[in-house]
């Protein structure tokens, strides 16, 4: 009897020691809310006081200040596109979604940019664009240029509602200067993830097969749907078009590329102005061929540069038989072996403006200067 009370006597001590250190009013310890608080929690919770949500203030660094200060300010000029595309089943035939990805308000005419392969396939009467605040305007193709896989929309919306986007410069970007990514990934609208530029000068090749060279390699997390959303330097300027990862699961694997925003800057200028890219141009049609060492001449256009520098393309002789005429190989010192070389080597040019060629006819090499002219006259 004497070991029953004892035991009965322990176990009533032990119940209230219990009810003195963990009060059924706190949801936990004082010094755990402590831990995860701005300042420490108020005297009254020591007192048995409930602590509400309102009474706890959650920490932020002076550069988590920054970073949510700029996605709050550059957030308002991302744009959710979605597309349509005709498509036939076996009982059907008609419009079904075909795509999504990003993009981002250039002014305040309406102008949207986003990449080429966002909106390649799609019915040019069925691209809608979803500004931040929920609203879904119809957009039209003012151009492209599938070279550099942009694309340029256009929305009537009103003014008071278009917020476009601060464009910065890329020419004087370092590799390890922080990034920001803001798009629409999986489908999932104002997305913010942060990177790094991890490299520099890199070469992607566009949907055309054609290289876009000075690409932005960044880890921050890039995936399917981010595409032709906005790359942010630490300012919240524009510096680049998430453009395309490299990834062995098709997700983010930490290497994103991204267009330099001077080469968007010309390219969107050049689509608004003209529909198309003024890029220029030869005036010849030239081709890769067997071994030999540069692009041989096929055809010259009429009036154009190359036939007023007076450069020869292929001709026939009086039995039909081809002859060769002659072969680029440089452009002001550049040597030129593939059409990569040519594309990326005029590139560095405006039409207008001249250049010299070195040209092999037969057995001769001799050196020409060409007038450039322009892809929109041609």
């Amino acid at each position: 009897m004497k070991n029953f009370l004892l035991s009965f006597l322990i176990v009533v001590a032990a119940f209230a020691a219990g009810r003195y250190f963990f009060p059924a009013e706190t949801a936990a310890p004082p010094a755990l809310l402590n831990v995860v608080a701005h300042r420490p929690a108020p005297d009254r919770a020591s007192a048995g006081e409930r602590v509400t949500p309102a009474d706890v203030t959650l920490a932020s660094t002076p550069e988590e200040e920054r970073t949510i200060r700029l996605f709050e300010e550059a957030s308002p000029a991302v744009c959710f596109i979605t597309t349509k595309a005709m498509r036939r089943s076996f009982w059907s035939y008609g419009e079904v979604e075909s795509g999504s990805g990003s993009g981002f308000l250039w002014d305040r005419e309406g102008h949207v940019i986003t990449n080429f392969h966002v909106i390649n396939g799609a019915n040019t009467s069925s691209i809608a664009v979803t500004l931040s605040n929920g609203k879904t305007y119809n957009a039209r193709v003012v151009g492209f240029e599938r070279e550099k896989d942009l694309a340029v929309l256009k929305i009537d919306a009103p003014a008071a509602e278009l917020q476009p986007i601060r464009v910065g410069s890329s020419q004087n970007i370092r590799v390890g200067q922080s990034v920001y990514a803001i798009g629409n990934p999986f489908g999932l609208d104002q997305t913010l993830t942060t990177g790094v530029v991890s490299a520099l000068d890199r070469e992607i090749r566009s949907q055309a097969g054609v290289p876009i060279k000075g690409a932005i390699q960044t880890d921050a997390a890039i995936n399917p749907g981010n595409s032709g959303g906005p790359l942010l330097n630490s300012s919240g300027e524009l510096i680049g078009v998430n453009t395309s990862i490299y990834s062995p699961s098709g997700a983010s694997a930490g290497i994103g590329f991204s267009i330099p925003v001077d080469i968007v800057r010309y390219v969107v200028d050049d689509v608004i102005r003209y529909g198309e890219v003024r890029r220029p141009v030869l005036g010849a049609d030239l081709r890769q061929y067997g071994r030999i060492n540069g692009l041989i001449v096929v055809t010259v256009d009429p009036g154009g540069g190359a036939q007023a520098a007076g450069i020869q393309g292929l001709s026939r002789d009086a039995r039909g038989s081809l002859i060769l005429g002659d072969v680029l190989v440089a452009i002001n010192g550049s040597p030129i072996r593939t059409t990569s070389d040519l594309y990326l080597e005029l590139e560095k040019y405006e039409p207008g403006q001249v250049v010299k060629l070195t040209i092999v006819r037969g057995d001769r090499e001799g050196k020409v200067d060409v007038r450039l002219g322009s892809s929109v006259d041609g």
